[in-house]
C-alpha cells in the first residue's frame, strides 16, 4: 500500500510540474562551521527588512548585550543595523530567550525560522553561539535571507581551542584581538597564549647568552624582564581577556617553566642550569623558586589579578631526564607550582611530561588539566589512570611550525576532517566524548627565530586550521558533509565580523580594482590584498629619495626606493626585502608584483626580473640551516609622497 501511495504521489507531482505548477522545495541543511547537529528543513525563506528588530526579554542585561553585539555585527557585515528592544517579538523579528533544555547542555541552542527567528538556549553562551550561526547563514546570500526550518545544535567537546607561541615571535595585540573574534565566529572557546620561549642555540653561535629569548608581559616586580622588541602591558593583557570574555572565549596565559626559560636566565643568570643548558632553570637553586614565586604572584594576587580567567598554564615540558635525581626534582617542581597556582584560586594546567619524567615523587593530578601532545612524554592512558583530564593536542597531527621543514607548515586539513577527533591522541584512541578528554586544540610554534615569516603568514596558516578544528571539536564524528564540499564552501565564510586579515577583495578571480592614476598621499578603498594577487601600474619615473614609499598599510610598506639601496622592495615585521631593480628619472615602465604564500615576484615590462622565493640561511659552516621566507601581503591603504607619475593601477586576484 505504501508503495502504491508513493507512486501516486510521484505521478501527481509530475503532472503538476507539467501543468506549470512549481512545487516548493524543502530547504537542505545550511552550510555553517561547525556543522549543525540537527536540521529540519521547511519551505521558503525568511528575509530581514528595515523593520526587523532584535527582541530580548525585559531586564535581561546579558541577552541585551548579546543582542547589541549581533546588531553591531550585522552593521559591519551587511551594512544595516537592527534595532535592539525589550519585550515580545513580532513578525520579522529575531527573538532571543533563555529556555531550559537538558539535552542542549551548557553551550547548545535551538533556532526556529519561520515568519520570525526564535533563538533559545539554556544559557547565554548558547544564545551567542546561535547568533554566530545566523550570521554565517546570512552572509552566504546576497539578500541575507535564511532558509525556514529548525535547528538544534550542541558541541561534542566542551573545550575547543588554539594555542599561539608569542615567545619566539611577537604577535601584535591587534592580531590577538582578531584571533579572539575569529575563534568566537567559529565557536572555539579556549585561547592559550604561550608568553615566553627562546630560539635554538645552534642558530646563535651555540652561545646561550646570544640566543634569542623573550617574555612578553610587562613586569613591575622585575623591571626590564619584558622583551624590548615587543610585549603587552598588564592593562593591555587585562583588556584582551575582557574582550575574550565578551565573546565567550577563555584566555589561558602560559608561563613555560622550568625548560624553555632562557628569557628568565638572561635576566637572572644564577637561576640557569649550567649542566643542562641555560634554557633550563636550576631546580636545586632556592633563588629559582623565589624568582618564579614572585613572578606568578604578580599576575595572580589580589581581587583583580592580571590573569583574570579560571585557569593558568605553568608549562613543564621537555626538561632533561638524564639524571634520576633531576627527574625527581622536576616532579617536585611541577607539583609545587600546581599547588602554588591553586593557592590563588586558579586551576593549574601543564604540558604532558610525566612519562618522560617517570619517578616516585608524587605530582598532584586531581583537578589538573594536561595538554597531551606526545605520547612518549605522557602516555594518555596512564595519565588518565593517574587522574588527569586531558586536552588532545597531538603534535604530529595538529602542530604548525611555519617553514621549518618538520611537523606541518600547513595542517593536513583533509586528514583531520576525515580521521581525527579529540578522542584520538597519537596512536591512542579513546571513546568519543570520553569524560577524561575535555576537548582538542591545535598549536602554532614559531621555532625558527628570524626566518622571515610574517604575522600574516602565520594567520594564513591558522585560518584553515581554525575552521577545520572548529568543525571536528564541535561535531566529532557526526559530520555529514564530504571534505571536498567542506573545503570548497568554507571559502564562502568571513573570517569574523570586521576581520579581514587575509586581505580578501571581491569574490572569484580577475580584476578587483582599477584606477587611472594614483595621486601622492591619496587613500585607496582597500588596506591590502592577500595571496594570490597581481598588482600592476605604469610609472613615469622621477628621482626619488631613498625611503620613498609607493603604498603603505597597517602591516607593510612597498618602496619605490628602499631606504638602503634605493631599489624596489618592501618591508614588514621588521624585515626588508629588495629586488635587483632601481627606478630612475626618465624611466617609463610597466611594473607588476605578484605574491603568494611562498614568494614575491617582480615583473618589468612583462618580464620576470626576480622571484623572491624561500631561501636558505646557513649556520655553523653549513651544518645547520633555516628557511627564510620573503612573502608580502601587498599594502594598498595609503599612497606615498612620491614624485613619479603612477598610472593605470590594476589589482587582480589570481
Amino acid at each position: 500500500m505504501r508503495l502504491v501511495n508513493r507512486m501516486i504521489w510521484i505521478l501527481l507531482a509530475c503532472c503538476m510540474m507539467d501543468a506549470g505548477v512549481v512545487l516548493a522545495a524543502i530547504n537542505p541543511k545550511p552550510f555553517v562551521i561547525p556543522e549543525l547537529k540537527e536540521w529540519k528543513g521547511e519551505e521558503g525563506f525568511f528575509t530581514p527588512t528595515e523593520r526587523s528588530r532584535i527582541v530580548c526579554p525585559k531586564g535581561d542585561t546579558e541577552l541585551l548585550r548579546i543582542g547589541r553585539m549581533m546588531a553591531d555585527d550585522c552593521e559591519s557585515m551587511f551594512g544595516y543595523r537592527l534595532e535592539v528592544v525589550e519585550g515580545k517579538g513580532e513578525r520579522g523579528d529575531l527573538v532571543l530567550a533563555l529556555r531550559k533544555d537538558k539535552r542542549l547542555g551548557k553551550e547548545g541552542y535551538a533556532i526556529r525560522i519561520d515568519d520570525r527567528i526564535r533563538l533559545t538556549a539554556p544559557e547565554a553562551i548558547g544564545i551567542y553561539w546561535g547568533t554566530r550561526t545566523l550570521l554565517q547563514m546570512a552572509e552566504q546570500s546576497e539578500d541575507f535571507r535564511l532558509p525556514k526550518g529548525e535547528i538544534r545544535d550542541f558541541p561534542d567537546y566542551g573545550l575547543r581551542g588554539f594555542m599561539i607561541d608569542c615567545g619566539r615571535k611577537f604577535i601584535p595585540l591587534s592580531y590577538l584581538q582578531d584571533y579572539v573574534k575569529v575563534m568566537a565566529y567559529y565557536k572555539m572557546n579556549t585561547f592559550q597564549i604561550h608568553l615566553n620561549d627562546n630560539g635554538f642555540k645552534q642558530f646563535f653561535g651555540h652561545d646561550w647568552s646570544s640566543t634569542y629569548a623573550a617574555f612578553r608581559l610587562e613586569s613591575d616586580t622585575y623591571p626590564g624582564l619584558a622583551a624590548r622588541d615587543g610585549f603587552y602591558t598588564k592593562q593591555e593583557f587585562i583588556d584582551l581577556q575582557k574582550l575574550a570574555e565578551d565573546h565567550f572565549v577563555e584566555i589561558i596565559p602560559e608561563i613555560d617553566v622550568p625548560a624553555h626559560s632562557l628569557a628568565f636566565t638572561h635576566y637572572l643568570p644564577e637561576i640557569g642550569s649550567k649542566e643542562y643548558g641555560m634554557d633550563h632553570l636550576d631546580l636545586f637553586n632556592p633563588e629559582t623558586y623565589r624568582f618564579l614565586d614572585n613572578l606568578f604572584k604578580e599576575y595572580l594576587e589580589g581581587d583583580a589579578p592580571v590573569f583574570r580567567g579560571p585557569r593558568v598554564h605553568i608549562g613543564t615540558d621537555e626538561y632533561s631526564n638524564k639524571d634520576p635525581r633531576v627527574v625527581e626534582k622536576f616532579r617536585a617542581f611541577t607539583d609545587y607550582y600546581i599547588r602554588y597556582v591553586e593557592s590563588f584560586g586558579k586551576q593549574a594546567m601543564v604540558w604532558g611530561a610525566l612519562t618522560h619524567a617517570k619517578g616516585e615523587t608524587p605530582v598532584k593530578s586531581e583537578n589538573v588539566i594536561m595538554n597531551a601532545w606526545y605520547n612518549g612524554y605522557a602516555d594518555p592512558v596512564e595519565m588518565v589512570k593517574q587522574g588527569y583530564k586531558l586536552i588532545s593536542i597531538p603534535d604530529g597531527m595538529v602542530y604548525i611550525v611555519p617553514a621549518a621543514g618538520y611537523y606541518s607548515d600547513y595542517l593536513n586539513t583533509e586528514f583531520l576532517y576525515n580521521k581525527w577527533t579529540p578522542a584520538r591522541i597519537g596512536k591512542v584512541e579513546f571513546k568519543e566524548q570520553d569524560p577524561s578528554v575535555l576537548g582538542g586544540m591545535f598549536a602554532i610554534w614559531n621555532d625558527h627565530v628570524g626566518n622571515g615569516i610574517s604575522t600574516q603568514d602565520i594567520y594564513h596558516r591558522v585560518f584553515p586550521a581554525m575552521q577545520t578544528i572548529a568543525a571536528k571539536t564541535w561535531s566529532g564524528v557526526s559530520i555529514s558533509l564530504p571534505y571536498e564540499r567542506f573545503d570548497s564552501q568554507r571559502h564562502l565564510l568571513s573570517e569574523a565580523p570586521g576581520v579581514n586579515r587575509l586581505g580578501r577583495i571581491g569574490k572569484g578571480k580577475g580584476v578587483v580594482h582599477e584606477q587611472a592614476t594614483v595621486a601622492p598621499g591619496s587613500e585607496l578603498p582597500y588596506q591590502e590584498i592577500g595571496y594570490d594577487y597581481r598588482v600592476s601600474f605604469d610609472i613615469e619615473a622621477e628621482d626619488e629619495v631613498k625611503g620613498t614609499e609607493l603604498f603603505r598599510s597597517r602591516e607593510a610598506v612597498f618602496y619605490l626606493s628602499d631606504p638602503i639601496r634605493g631599489q624596489l622592495g618592501f618591508a614588514r615585521d621588521g624585515y626588508l626585502n629588495t629586488f635587483r631593480q632601481n627606478v630612475r628619472k626618465g624611466d617609463r615602465l610597466r611594473i607588476a608584483v605578484e605574491g603568494d604564500n611562498r614568494s614575491t615576484r617582480l615583473y618589468v615590462n612583462d618580464k620576470l626580473v626576480e622571484n623572491l622565493d624561500i631561501s636558505k640561511i646557513y649556520f655553523n659552516s653549513g651544518k645547520d640551516s633555516i628557511n627564510y621566507v620573503r612573502t608580502l601581503v601587498f599594502p594598498l591603504g595609503q599612497a606615498g609622497q612620491f614624485k613619479s607619475t603612477i598610472n593605470n593601477l590594476k589589482i587582480e586576484r589570481k
